[in-house]
């Protein structure tokens, strides 16, 4: 056997192939938004838990809207560090292309609702607002959750299921389903991706 023979080149067909199953991995792996923050999930449940406490022995509704919309800005901000912070230490980052549609799916239900919200509060009708935040939390989680792992899914999934529950209940139970969506839910998923998904 002569020496060209046995160090045949590699075909053209080869490399092509070689190159195609990186590609592929490479767009499997950048096709998932990895960077939801468990630890900040945990965060922000705790932040709902006690304004759940706190609203429901406010005085007046718009007290109440307060004492909620405060802790939303709070969370949002807790976990917009939290997913900094994982993105980070992972080596990713939040404005790739597969970040952007999770922020857009995400996005366009919070905005609808807090139109919503605005739209409720001038009309003076505070009963449907739990069941609308759940409701549409939920539909952003489900969304943007097309662009990440399954169990983000499952958890906007979750969301939309307490405000249909919330709507088909007294209004006055409004803070103990905002308590165990905001609150329970954040805290108990939060605490599964910290354990499980890192962060």
């Amino acid at each position: 056997m002569t020496l060209r023979a046995a160090k045949r080149p590699d075909s053209v067909g080869d490399h092509a192939a070689e190159n195609l199953v990186f590609i592929r991995q490479a767009m499997e792996r950048s096709a998932t938004f990895t960077t939801i923050p468990g630890a900040g999930g945990v965060a922000m449940g705790v932040v709902a838990l006690a304004a759940s406490a706190v609203a429901a022995r406010q005085p007046t509704s718009d007290r109440w809207l307060m004492v909620w919309l405060v802790a939303a800005a709070l969370a949002a901000v807790l976990g917009l560090l939290a997913m900094v912070r994982k993105a980070k230490q992972g080596g990713n980052t939040l404005t790739g292309a597969t970040g952007r549609r999770f922020a857009l799916g995400m996005a366009a239900p919070l905005v609808a609702g807090a139109a919503i919200t605005y739209g409720l509060w001038t009309a003076r009708t505070f009963t449907v607002m739990a069941p609308a935040w759940l409701l549409l939390y939920g539909a952003g989680v489900l969304t943007g959750g097309i662009f990440s792992v399954p169990l983000v899914r499952a958890i906007g999934m979750c969301f939309m299921a307490l405000g249909i529950a919330a709507i088909v209940t007294p209004p006055e139970w409004a803070d103990v389903w905002l308590a165990i969506g905001f609150g329970g839910l954040h805290v108990g998923f939060g605490a599964y991706i910290a354990r499980n998904y890192g962060g």
